[in-house]
């Protein structure tokens, strides 16, 4: 496992049970970047990542 599945984990255990938006993890996000700057590189790759999850792979 690695350190970051723990967060995950938690989350999915704390709050896998909810429905949200997309819109609503996507004003977290941009919450989460104005209190951690230093994470705004990632956490643009993650969404980024999200958001082309369907599109074909070349």
């Amino acid at each position: 496992m690695y350190f970051t599945d723990r967060g995950v984990e938690e989350l999915e255990q704390r709050r896998g049970d909810e429905s949200v938006t997309l819109s609503w993890v996507a004003e977290r996000l941009r919450e989460f970047v104005d209190l951690h700057p230093e994470f705004e590189q990632a956490t643009d790759r993650l969404a980024t990542w999200l958001a082309r999850l369907d599109d074909d792979e070349e």
